[in-house]
């Protein structure tokens, strides 16, 4: 289903994205991110749309960056981070839109989107990535720093910053409004 032919060439993104970044990604494309980007789950997702309903900032600025859809493991014995693999991304749907309008280019989950965030992503031209569920272990030997950046009584679900290094991802909803799981599913319902 997600086969990256090896005459395509893979795609290297460095955060924060800009709208030009964005707008080359098809849904299906492989591609490896570098920079920073940040975590966030359901708990910290509800505190940052209360903070913008109360008209406050928040924590991070969400322009040109990811929010990747992970609460971490505790890290083992010499290790900065335990596993990093990805959370159902339609859990943060009510939340996307809005961050999305704030300039947010990019999230990293597992699973659909709603059509809501689908049309949010070619609204604001952004982009969901999917991360491969079950490799947490492998995903995080490609973070190399990680920094607390908000709301640490939440545990595993604070925000946070990770530098990443080729972090694996597939464009499952690109900002023309494609779907790669749907893509999957016309194919394998030919075959």
């Amino acid at each position: 289903m997600f086969d990256r032919p090896s005459s395509e060439p893979l795609i290297r993104l460095t955060t924060p994205l800009k709208e030009k970044d964005v707008l080359r990604l098809r849904a299906g494309q492989w591609v490896v991110i570098s920079g920073t980007l940040y975590t966030a789950r359901d708990a910290a997702h509800k505190r940052m749309a209360e903070a913008l309903a109360r008209g406050e900032d928040l924590p991070f600025d969400v322009d040109g960056q990811i929010i990747y859809y992970v609460g971490p493991t505790p890290p083992p014995p010499g290790r900065i981070i335990g596993a990093a693999g990805p959370t159902t991304a339609g859990r943060m749907d009510s939340y996307t839109p809005a961050l999305l309008a704030l300039g947010l280019k990019g999230t990293i989950g597992k699973g659909p989107r709603s059509a809501e965030v689908r049309e949010a992503l070619k609204q604001h031209k952004a982009v969901y990535f999917g991360a491969l569920g079950g490799a947490g272990a492998l995903l995080s030997q490609r973070i190399r720093a990680v920094e607390p950046i908000a709301y640490e009584d939440l545990g595993p679900e604070a925000i946070r910053g990770l530098t990443v290094e080729d972090f694996p991802a597939i464009v499952v909803n690109d900002c023309q409004g494609n779907d790669a799981y749907e893509d999957a599913r016309r194919r394998w319902r030919k075959a």
